[in-house]
């Protein structure tokens, strides 16, 4: 039914944005409450995009909950998502990360190019029975997979992505996250066999150990007064990116469509500008990545409100491509842990730092070697560092073997 032959039931942007964050809580609340095991396989991530979808698209009587078209949507676009990014890249720090798993680091890098080239592979095999612009989708999941969600949010919106192919990216992050988890998880069991095979120095695990030990700090809780200089630091890069932007030229590259738009160039300056700042005193901020994430999850939601239930059909090709994708990825782990010599407990962490980003990788390393549970989370913020530059790529490359 078209918005105009509805009556939708919260129209004002005040509710619209009340019910997008209490979707997020509700959800938040429930895993918390509940401890249901479907959770640790399904994030609440799929349930907060789908559940506004829903409240849009299921019409009774005539009437929806939520408008298709609000104010509240293109101030998340344009505002919070940009402050979001930044938030995100603040806390990384590489030379911790690479002081602690040395060639781990370097594996989880060619992890990322196992996503680049697994992407462009699975997209060239699957994209004849998908929707034309399902190459935004494919870059919007590069991003998850290299970075994690804010990075997906952030790639969606330089590519131009629909809500229905964010639908579609978000459902394949959480169904091969059920298949790929379990295989990272249980690959402890063959530790043994796995570090013969690549041939792992025996005193490697001690040294990554002893590193963490000395690399421990404890985070204090964020004051008032860092939450605002959160705040101005955010501000200032997006006032920034959003007036450069526009004025940068368009770049064609090989491709018809511009490869450089001021879409494009505004997240790759928040992007570096974020990056930057990591190497300033800024990184010892607390709360930012806190922060950013739960504005990313509101931004989800808001992408779900504008989504169409009918762009959810291409889901089963979609998901043949994203599996076809995975096991790329895996094959290049596996590559450069036989090529750098590392254990399988490196090479677990490093995949669930790109596949799964800073919810994932603790978890993975908890099950693998406790004590590297900080340095995962470190791992997972070098995703988020690379995550935009190198899924805007993919799109872009799966946009060209697609012969656009």
């Amino acid at each position: 039914m078209e918005e105009a032959t509805k009556n939708i039931l919260v129209s004002s942007p005040q509710g619209v944005f009340a019910i997008l964050v209490a979707v997020c809580a509700f959800w938040f609340y429930v895993e918390q409450k509940t401890k249901w095991k479907l959770f640790e396989y399904i994030p609440p991530l799929l349930f907060i995009y789908l559940t506004p979808v829903l409240l849009n698209n299921v019409v009774i009587a005539g009437w929806s909950a939520i408008p298709t078209a609000s104010p509240v949507y293109d101030v998340l676009k344009g505002f919070a998502l940009p402050m979001m990014l930044c938030l995100l890249l603040l806390s990384i720090d590489v030379g911790a990360a690479v002081r602690i798993m040395g060639k781990g680091v370097i594996v989880m890098l060619i992890g990322t190019l196992g996503i680049m080239v697994g992407g462009m592979v699975a997209y060239f095999i699957v994209h004849r029975w998908l929707e034309p612009d399902a190459w935004m989708g494919f870059g919007a999941l590069a991003g998850s997979w290299i970075g994690g969600t804010g990075n997906m949010a952030g790639a969606a919106d330089a590519l131009g992505t629909s809500p229905e192919q964010l639908g579609l990216a978000v459902l394949a992050d959480n169904v091969v996250y059920i298949v790929w988890l379990p295989i990272l998880l249980g690959s402890k069991s063959l530790a043994d066999r796995f570090n013969r095979w690549a041939r792992v120095d025996k005193g490697r695990l001690a040294a990554m150990e002893a590193a963490a030990d000395r690399e421990a700090k404890e985070e204090l809780p964020p004051q008032m007064r860092q939450y605002l200089y959160l705040g101005v630091l955010a501000a200032a890069v997006t006032w920034l990116a959003t007036s450069v932007a526009p004025k940068l030229p368009e770049v064609r590259i090989w491709l018809e469509e511009p490869v450089l738009t001021a879409s494009v160039w505004k997240i790759l300056i928040i992007s570096t500008l974020g990056i930057m700042l990591s190497f300033t005193n800024a990184r010892h901020l607390p709360g930012s990545h806190n922060v950013a994430m739960a504005i990313v999850y509101v931004f989800v939601a808001g992408m779900g409100a504008r989504a169409s239930l009918a762009g959810l059909a291409q889901a089963p090709v979609f998901l043949l491509g994203a599996f076809i994708w995975i096991f790329i990825h895996g094959a290049f782990c596996l590559a450069g842990a036989y090529a750098l010599r590392v254990d399988v407990h490196t090479v677990a962490i490093a995949s669930a730092a790109n596949v799964g980003g800073a919810a994932s990788a603790p978890v993975v390393a908890a099950a693998h070697r406790e004590k590297l549970v900080p340095v995962s989370i470190l791992m997972a913020l070098i995703g988020y560092a690379v995550g935009n530059f190198a899924a805007i790529a993919t799109g872009y490359l799966c946009l060209w073997v697609g012969g656009g």
